[in-house]
């Protein structure tokens, strides 16, 4: 049977379709959790809150790695590379599903600009895919080496008895070093200094944002 070419008109339409999903349905994993089976330690009241506020930022962190993604996908010009763009946002899923059900666990909440994160994403991964394969696979390879850092460094801040979150960030953390050299085996470069300096500014405005809201 011949698959369908879908119109760029309808590509879009299911990337609304895709973000309303994302923004407002439960994610499911293709993935078992990570977490260790058992009961947990148990954290006391500013414990949960550090660990709630830290994977708020981690699940902003994929609601924002969904989008880039997907924008990426929709304007790469290489089947090849828009293949691999959507494998890694099929991956980027688990962590979603596995970061909003911590957050559940944790009495905590996802962040309320969610929203905003997914467009801004949304719109730089497209604008990086129309300037061609090679930048937004540099892009991507940039973005997984300084999330694979954010990560390393929320599993220090966690608290000791949170091991079920640390669980997860170590999944995450694997995932994204292969998103990475995934990336750069696609042909990703290297990005000027000044590009990485305002995508750690930009990362840091979403991490704080999200941290509080």
């Amino acid at each position: 049977m011949n698959s369908r070419a879908f119109s760029l008109p309808d590509r879009i339409i299911g990337e609304i379709d895709r973000a309303i999903n994302v923004l407002c349905s439960p994610a499911h994993s293709a993935r078992p959790s990570p977490v260790p089976p058992g009961g947990e330690l148990a954290l006391d009241e500013a414990q949960r809150l550090e660990s709630a506020r830290l994977m708020r930022v981690n699940h902003a962190g994929e609601v924002a790695a969904q989008a880039l993604y997907r924008g990426q996908a929709l304007t790469a010009r290489d089947p090849t590379v828009s293949s691999a763009m959507r494998r890694a946002a099929g991956e980027e899923i688990d962590h979603l599903a596995w970061c909003e059900q911590r957050l559940q666990e944790l009495n905590g909440r996802t962040s309320l600009l969610n929203p905003l994160w997914y467009l801004g994403s949304f719109a730089i991964g497209a604008l990086a895919g129309i300037r061609g394969d090679r930048l937004s696979l540099g892009f991507i390879k940039e973005t997984e080496r300084q999330v694979e850092s954010h990560l390393r460094d929320h599993m220090e801040r966690l608290p000791a008895a949170d091991q079920r979150s640390r669980a997860i960030l170590q999944q995450m953390t694997h995932d994204e070093i292969g998103h990475g050299e995934t990336a750069a085996a696609l042909g990703g470069g290297e990005l000027p200094f000044l590009v990485r300096r305002v995508m750690r500014l930009a990362s840091r405005v979403m991490t704080r944002g999200s941290y509080w809201l």
